[in-house]
Order: structure tokens, then sequence, then C-alpha cells
């Protein structure tokens, strides 16, 4: 069809009326993205993206994914003139509370918007997972005869998500992997929040991103509907192996004279120039939030073509499923809830005698659960060989394998979170990814959104402690675990021993409301023969359970989770007949279970407790009270053998006996 630029541009004026007006309605907001990039959303929306309003989630739809989420008036004006569901009124409510129309893009807040975009970078990463996603489904399920997934992923990013490491690990992976479904569109105004973008940048950025592998064009005038569309077409046309970059010379604020161009055109400064801006844009004075109605007929009928495009595929998609009966079951089983005790049986029960790290059982309760999972996909940033999570049955992701699915991120600890974050947001495969437990840092900013956007994530973080011995302080995460357990929704499991360890990778899968992160050991722990394995590893589902019974009267409890409940096993046969262990390897699950399971565990006469992790101590307080003593390390650690850092640290048995005498 072709391009109808007289009705487009007006579209991009309304569209520019929009956001000004809810901007202006609200006193806060970014105008720069909705004024200079309208000529882009028009050419998308209007025209040339895949996707149906009435259908948000459709399989085959072309992701769209706004990376400069502070720009949402933009994806919020172009869903509606779109038909999606999102009325006028939510225009009008922009930045309320409880509004469909939050500050930034929200993942399920907002039928349409495919993530959860707000700090700089994160689009980018999460749009080369979907695009990862979408070469993986192409691979497992197409057929010569039936093409079901061909999609393709567009992200419109700004010099500040080119700015962000972010967003060039992620370009970098994208362009190592070759993933030419998805489409960078570079909104480059030349202008950054603070001032001018030469203040900041002087790279050339065509010829960085052809360095790391990306076709390049770029689009002197932004603003010309035919250019954009032209671009676009090539970028899906192309066939190179390489995924796209449209640079796209825009000016920032378009529309409003007095700050279009400029620093001041980035955020709500240009909405007190609201009545002449309209004016300007040839919008009637007395209506505000004003669509004509061309423009709207335009786009119902521009919905009803995308329809009947989709109604189209259904019939390709459903005789797939006719053809392949294995692949279509395969397909579905995406939406299956896997039942943490049906993965259990499936993870035969570690030997008795049985002494190995954490890390290493990790590695043989992965196997049998991929094989239950066949979506589940395993990556690394460049740790398979320590941290142990390589699905042994498959074989890598590559260029020549897209089907693979074990991913190899290199040293990109912040890019494999947020593409994994993608995969999530995408819905298709279930991802999990694994570095040391240190560098949980790097990747934090992404597992916080993660956590924010109810994405369920698995994360497979080793080498928890300073049990980690010889790289010391610089490697050894004291403060790590307890600063995870911060962020609300994030299951935190560090498992004591192998057993253990199986419950908490089926814990985390069977979750599906969230991430969960599993903190595991490089050093060996024994498995702790003292507990039934079934007691174990139905304990680690509830986040905390008896390990010892007391054989007396209860006189004291004694916490522990991962490596050191062993130190408090050995503490409790020191001290007693009356002494409780439990271990609490998750206090999210734990916090979650009924008041009456955990005062079964915890019984609140009992205030004689003791607790013992090899971190900081203050969150422990929670369960051990001001009356209680925690043995801890509220230092960074030293290099040394594992077990004289521990003694040197004070994590002993012995530290235990006697916090537990001086109560």
């Amino acid at each position: 069809m072709k391009l109808n630029t007289e009705i487009l541009a007006k579209a991009c004026a309304q569209a520019r009326g929009l956001a000004i007006d809810a901007v202006h309605k609200c006193a806060s907001g970014h105008l720069g993205v909705p004024l200079g990039d309208a000529e882009i959303g028009a050419v998308l929306f209007g025209h040339t993206l895949v996707h149906n309003p009435d259908e948000p989630r459709w399989l085959n739809r072309d992701r769209f994914v706004l990376s400069a989420g502070h720009g949402s008036m933009f994806l919020y004006t172009w869903l509606h003139l779109s038909g999606y569901a999102l009325s006028l009124e939510d225009l009008k409510s922009f930045r309320q509370l409880h509004s469909k129309t939050p500050g930034h893009p929200e993942f399920r807040a907002t039928p349409g918007v495919e993530c959860t975009t707000g700090p700089l970078g994160q689009g980018v990463g999460n749009a080369v997972g979907m695009a990862m996603a979408g070469q993986m489904a192409a691979a497992r399920f197409n057929t010569p005869e039936h093409p079901i997934f061909d999609y393709h992923v567009i992200c419109l990013a700004g010099d500040g998500c080119m700015q962000e490491g972010l967003g060039m690990e992620a370009a970098a992976f994208a362009g190592h992997q070759g993933l030419d479904n998805l489409i960078l569109i570079y909104d480059s105004n030349d202008v950054t929040l603070d001032a001018m973008a030469a203040k900041t940048q002087s790279e050339n950025a065509a010829a960085r991103f052809k360095a790391i592998g990306w076709d390049v064009q770029t689009l002197t005038d932004g603003h010309d509907l035919a250019a954009i569309l032209k671009a676009i077409n090539r970028a899906k046309r192309a066939k190179t192996g390489r995924p796209q970059l449209i640079i796209a010379k825009t000016i920032i604020g378009k529309g409003i004279p007095e700050v279009q161009g400029t620093s001041k055109g980035h955020g709500e400064g240009g909405a007190k120039f609201a009545d002449a801006a309209r004016a300007g844009l040839g919008l009637p004075a007395e209506q505000h939030f004003f669509v004509s109605d061309e423009v709207r007929a335009y786009f119902a009928d521009h919905k009803k073509r995308l329809i009947r495009a989709g109604s189209r595929w259904k019939k390709t998609y459903e005789a797939w499923r006719t053809a392949n009966p294995d692949k279509a079951a395969l397909l579905d089983s995406r939406s299956a809830q896997p039942s943490a005790a049906a993965l259990m049986e499936k993870i035969p029960v570690f030997p008795a005698e049985a002494k190995l790290a954490t890390r290493a059982a990790g590695r043989d309760v992965l196997q049998p659960i991929a094989a239950e999972l066949p979506l589940l996909i395993s990556g690394s940033a460049d740790l398979h060989g320590s941290t142990l999570n390589y699905i042994a049955a498959d074989r890598d992701f590559d260029r020549t394998n897209r089907a693979g699915r074990n991913l190899r991120y290199g040293i990109r600890e912040h890019a494999m979170a947020a593409i994994n974050n993608g995969v999530a947001y995408d819905g298709l495969f279930r991802p999990s990814c694994a570095t040391f437990l240190v560098f949980a840092d790097y990747s934090r900013p992404s597992m916080r959104l993660a956590a924010l956007s109810h994405l369920p994530v698995v994360y497979i973080y080793t080498h928890d402690s300073v049990g980690v011995g010889e790289d010391g302080p610089t490697h050894q995460p004291v403060e790590t675990i307890s600063s995870l357990r911060l962020i609300p929704g994030l299951d935190v499991i560090r498992p004591a021993d192998p057993e253990e360890t199986a419950a908490a990778f089926a814990a985390a899968m069977e979750r599906t409301d969230g991430p969960t992160l599993i903190a595991l050991t490089r050093q060996a722990v024994p498995n702790l023969n003292e507990i039934p394995p079934h007691i174990r590893r139905a304990g680690v589902l509830k986040g905390g359970y008896v390990a010892v019974q007391e054989t007396a009267p209860l006189t004291q409890i004694l916490l522990a989770t991962g490596s050191e409940l062993q130190l408090a096993i050995a503490a409790a046969k020191v001290l007693g007949a009356g002494v409780r262990v439990v271990s609490m390897p998750s206090f999210e699950r734990f916090n979650r279970e009924p008041a009456e399971y955990r005062d079964a565990i915890l019984p609140p006469s009992c205030r004689k407790r003791v607790s013992i992790e090899a971190g900081v101590t203050p969150l422990w307080r929670e369960y051990v009270g001001l009356d209680g003593k925690v043995v801890g390390i509220d230092r960074f650690g030293l290099s040394a053998p594992a077990p004289l850092a521990m003694k040197e640290l004070g994590i002993t048995a012995d530290a235990v006996v006697a916090a537990a005498n001086s109560l």
C-alpha cells in the first residue's frame, strides 16, 4: 500500500498536540521524543509495523520497544491512535495515580507496551533479547511450509541509550550474533538533558556500529515520512546476517519553536508555550486533546488491514498446528506452570556421602530440569566453566545453531540480565543466566526491573561468600546477599547442601510471578545427612524449616543459611538437647508463609536466638530480634584459603557456641 503522506502528516501534528496537552495538563513529563519523533511513529504505527491492537500479545507481531522511556507520551499517543485499549481519557490521566499512562512505560500496565523501560539503555538490551527469542522461535518451530515466526523487533533509542554502557554491551552482542531481525532507530538529535550532546560525546556512531557488525543507514532528515519508510523497509528486507541501525537526524521538541533543537526541548519546558505551539501545528484553539475525524478514520481502516493480515497468519498457524502436533505441544508448554514437586521427582537424591560445592550440585540438578523444561535457556557471562550452568544435552546458540539453549554472553553482566529480561517479556522461552554473585552489582538495574515487572528470570549466581577464599575481598560478596534481599519481588535462595540445591532450582522454575536468585558456593559442603532429604527439599520451598529438632524443652534457636548451616548444626551438638537449628535458605519465601507456620518454626516465646551467615548482619535482626546474636561479617573479606578466611573472620561453630552462651 502506498504511503499516505498527507493524512500521516496531519496525524503527526495531532500526535504532537496530544503530547503537548498531556504534559501541559500534569505539568510534568518529556516532550522531546513525542515531538521530535512524531514522523517515525506515524510511519511505524500508521503503515509498516505488523501488529494487532485487538490482540496485543499476538505471537507474530513486530515488537516495538521505546528504549527512551522518558518519552512515554510518544508511545501512548500512537497506541491510542492505532486503536489499542487506551482511551483519550487515559491520555488525559498521564502520570496520574493508577492510570494506564504512567510516567515511564510499564509492562502489563498499558496494552501494547512490550517492556518496562525507564533507565536508559534497558530497552536496547530488552530488544536484543526479544530478537534473540525470535531467532530461537523460528529455528524451533518454523517449517518450510509454515513459517509462523518471522517478526522484527524495532527499538527507538536516543543519545542517552547509546552513551550507557548497557546499550553498547547489548549492541555488541547483537552484532556478534547476527540478529538480523533487530532494527534500532537512533534518534540522533544532538541533545541530552543538560546540554547539547557535543558536550559529552564525539564518536562516529555509524562507524562504531559498523565495527561491531551492524548495517547502518543514515537519514539526514528524520522527519521525512517517505525516507523513514524506505529505510525501515530496507532494514526489514535485509538478509545480510547483521542487525540494522537507522540513524535519524531529528529536531528535539519539534513544533515548539521556543525550545526545539535545544536541551530545553527534552523535558516539560515547552509546555508553557502550549497554546502558541498548538496554533502553529494547526490545531483548534478551543479543543485540547484533538484528533480529527479523518485521522481517526485512517487509523480505523489501517487497523482493519492489520487484522485481516493477522487472520491470514492464523490460517497458516492452524495449518502448522495440524501438520506439527509435537511442535504445537512444545509451543503450548510455554504457558504451563511447572510444579516444584514434580520437578524434584526428576532429580535423584544425592548420595549420603556426597561432599561437593552447591554450584556442582546445581550443575547436576539443572540437567533433569532442562530435560523437563525444553524451553528453558541458560546463559553465562563467560563463566560456564565456573558457574557450571551449561545444559549438557544441548549446544550453544550462535549464528549456525539458532536452536541452541546455551548462551555465551561474554563479559557483559548488565547486558546479559537486560537481554534475559527481553526474553522473558517476549514470553516464548524461560531465561536463566549466571555469573559470580559479587557481579550481581553489575547486573542489578536489570534485576531490579525484572522484579518490578514480575518476570520469571532465574539467576544462578555462584561463589557466594568469603568461601571464595584466595580470590580475596574484591570477589567475596559479603554485602551482596543482603542487598539483593532488599529488592522487592526478588526471591533469594541460598541452599546449604546438594538436597537444598535441588529444591532451590525446582522452586525457582516453579515461580512464574517474579525472578529468583540462587546463590551457590564455590567450596565443597557436606550433604547434611542429619536431616532426611525430603525434609530438606520441602523446607526450602517454604523458605525456612526445622533442620535439627530439639530433644528437650526448647531453650535456644540457631538459624543459618547456605554453607554456614553445617556450622550451626555442629554448634547445636555442643550446646545440648534444648537447641533447635533452623535452616533459612530464603527469607522471602519464609515471609510469605502463614504466621502459624512461621511461629511454629520460630516460636515467639523463645527469644534466645543466634544466626550465622558469612555476610553482613543487619537483616538477620528480623529473626533474632534485639535480644539475639548475629554471627556475621561486617567488613570486607581477605585473601586466604577458604577455611582460613572463614576462621579469621569468625565464621565458625565455636563462634556460634560462644554467642549462644553469652545470651
